[in-house]
């Protein structure tokens, strides 16, 4: 949180100094053009507060696991295609970074990356999984646990993606879902004889780590932001918590505890629906949803606080989940 919070004071003077901004969409929100220039690419200091917090913990105790190495990686994958997708933006100065494909290659190089290294070199489950590796535990091998877990990457780092376009509104809510895999992957430590995953301790440190790089980062992203955290910080959280939730065996837990990015993927994916099958026709003032909250009225700051309540319901709807599994089972001591 340290390194977050004065990095990104470092970061934005830096940015600011070489006025490296922002572009913002000609059709969106009117109130969003002043937004035009604010400093961008924050997500590297959420990244490095993260990762430094990391490497600092292992001076106690000496926690680091394969498993644990390979979610780092993977959370510094998505966040460096995201750099690469803000760097073109600022230089070129328009609103797009990387065309859809390159985008997506390069979510599919991290994703297939690191569902290779997890199956080659850890002992993850190759399961389906709710609350723990053998619930729902549908065995569906090594081919097809990667293509699952690239599937997940991908979907919910474009979910991230999608939710990043209020002043802290996805951070907050990555936040939210990162202090989720806190508590979860600590109590799979506590009961480890339970829940096969000898890394819990270290994925709860990556996901404590990435809480304290978001919440130091927060300080600058409230609004009104003073910087963006861009697509390397959106690309990395959406990695993180894809990486985390197929680490702790509860990749369909996932979309509950994240269902604020849930919804905000549906309204996008319902508005294109609308569109295209009823003549031009919008369901949406505008998509994703959070703009459509805007132009109905509401201000900036009530959407992004009513949203980060969501999200908060929805995590908290997804604990109440794990830890009554937990109780059924009596994971209790």
């Amino acid at each position: 949180m340290i390194v977050s919070l004065f990095g990104t004071k470092l970061l934005l003077k830096w940015l600011t100094e070489h006025k490296i901004g922002q572009p913002i969409r000609s059709d969106g929100p009117e109130g969003h053009h002043t937004k035009a220039g604010t400093p961008t690419m924050g997500g590297v200091a959420i990244v490095s507060g993260a990762v430094l917090g990391y490497v600092i913990s292992d001076f106690f105790g000496g926690i680091y696991t394969i498993r644990g190495i390979f979610v780092i990686m993977c959370i510094v994958g998505g966040g460096a295609v995201g750099l690469l997708d803000d760097w073109i933006k600022v230089v070129a100065a328009r609103n797009r970074g990387l065309n859809k494909r390159a985008k997506i290659i390069g979510l599919l190089v991290v994703a297939v990356g690191f569902a290779f290294l997890m199956t080659e070199f850890t002992s993850v489950q190759t399961t389906v999984a709710f609350t723990r590796f053998d619930y729902p535990g549908w065995e569906i091998g090594r081919v097809g646990w990667m293509v699952w877990a690239v599937l997940l990457i991908v979907a919910t780092t474009n979910s991230v993606n999608l939710t990043d376009g209020l002043d802290g509104l996805a951070a907050g809510a990555g936040l939210i879902c990162f202090a989720a895999f806190t508590l979860i992957s600590f109590w799979q430590f506590r009961h480890l004889q339970d829940y096969d995953n000898p890394a819990a301790l270290d994925l709860a440190v990556i996901s404590a780590a990435m809480v304290g790089g978001i919440v130091g980062f927060l300080w600058w992203n409230a609004a009104p932001a003073q910087i963006f955290m861009g697509d390397a910080g959106s690309l990395a959280i959406g990695s993180g918590l894809a990486a985390l939730a197929l680490s702790t065996g509860t990749h369909l837990l996932l979309p509950i505890i994240g269902g604020l990015f849930v919804v905000e993927t549906l309204s996008v994916i319902l508005q294109i629906i609308v569109f295209h099958r009823f003549g031009g026709r919008r369901l949406f003032r505008m998509a994703p949803i959070h703009h459509h909250f805007e132009l109905a009225g509401w201000p900036e700051t009530t959407v992004i606080v009513r949203l980060w309540i969501m999200s908060g319901l929805c995590t908290a709807v997804g604990l109440g989940i794990f830890y009554r599994d937990a109780i059924a089972q009596g994971f209790t001591a």
